[in-house]
């Protein structure tokens, strides 16, 4: 959701927190085709780590069918019997931060960060992995308790122990598929605020490494959205619907690629669109945050506003 510009690295951390819920928690998702026979595990096709059927359960209504009531349903179930797995604890902060509960936000980042500090004895490669998520969220919850400007310094020390986990657990497996969706959306975000960093690697990441292949998909049509690259944003918008059609966060993002399109190239027809993929968005508005659905609404009467002006 954020225009790509100029940004100080402490507000381009403040905009990864904002993004939790679209690009976190999205860079920690569900593969949808995973064969149920490899113990939960929704990334890899191969050599599979047990993950946990609630924690799946729990990604699938996010991330196939954008439905958040029926993801905290399977939360609860997840924390009461898989309660050693890290991903259950940063879904969950992801699903308080979306509901601006500061509170459950700051619970599960602790949690998130003590299950992946414990993971790395059994599983080094996914507990380096979680260590950086829960410092990932508890820099979120530094800033949104603090503010930019006085969390800046502490949310940077997180930052940097973020790349420093991650970094170790690059070095253990460089290809695999969790790690790279993660880190490349991460990277992404960077890449986007930051004038002196390139989203290329970022994206390239995401293509070649990352899984599963539509949430790969749909963090780089967020980039391209971003960079104003609408063609190939609406590109691979579409490839994720192909496979999650149900999701309505993803009309959400075409018709966020549509509007920008459109009103650069001044199209009353792709304008059109874009109302029409925000409206198919709302027709699931109980599925999704409360807060969301009002961004939704608001960003499709801006874009009625700009149609009707066209017509003037």
């Amino acid at each position: 959701m954020t225009e790509r510009c100029s940004t100080p690295q402490p507000i381009a951390f403040a905009r990864l927190s904002r993004l939790s819920q679209t690009a976190f928690a999205a860079a920690i998702a569900l593969n949808l085709w995973v064969n149920p026979s490899l113990a939960g595990d929704p990334f890899r096709t191969t050599e599979p780590h047990n993950i946990g059927d609630n924690t799946e359960a729990a990604f699938k209504a996010v991330f196939q069918q954008g439905d958040y009531p029926a993801a905290e349903r399977h939360l609860q179930q997840a924390i009461s019997t898989e309660p050693n797995e890290p991903l259950a604890y940063a879904m969950k902060a992801s699903l308080a931060y979306a509901n601006k509960d500061l509170a459950t936000l700051d619970t599960y980042s602790k949690k998130t960060l003590e299950a992946g500090q414990k993971l790395i004895a059994t599983d080094q490669l996914r507990g380096n992995v979680y260590t950086a998520v829960g410092h990932f969220l508890e820099g979120a919850v530094i800033l949104t308790r603090e503010g930019t400007l006085q969390g800046a310094p502490q949310a940077l020390t997180r930052l940097r122990q973020v790349y420093q986990h991650l970094d170790r657990a690059e070095a253990i497996a460089p290809q695999d598929p969790e790690l790279n969706l993660l880190k490349g959306y991460m990277d992404l975000m960077l890449a986007v605020n930051l004038p002196f960093a390139s989203p290329d690697d970022a994206i390239d990441r995401l293509k070649t490494n990352a899984a599963p292949q539509y949430l790969a998909e749909r963090g780089i049509a967020l980039a391209y959205r971003d960079l104003k690259r609408y063609p190939q944003a609406l590109e691979y918008v579409n490839r994720a619907l192909n496979t999650t059609s149900d999701n309505p966060e993803l009309y959400y993002l075409k018709a966020q690629i549509l509007r920008k399109q459109g009103q650069k190239d001044k199209s009353q027809s792709l304008i059109k669109e874009a109302i029409a993929n925000f409206d198919k968005a709302l027709t699931k508005r109980t599925q999704l945050p409360a807060t969301l659905v009002r961004q939704i609404e608001r960003e499709r009467n801006n874009t009625m506003n700009s149609l009707n002006a066209m017509g003037d």
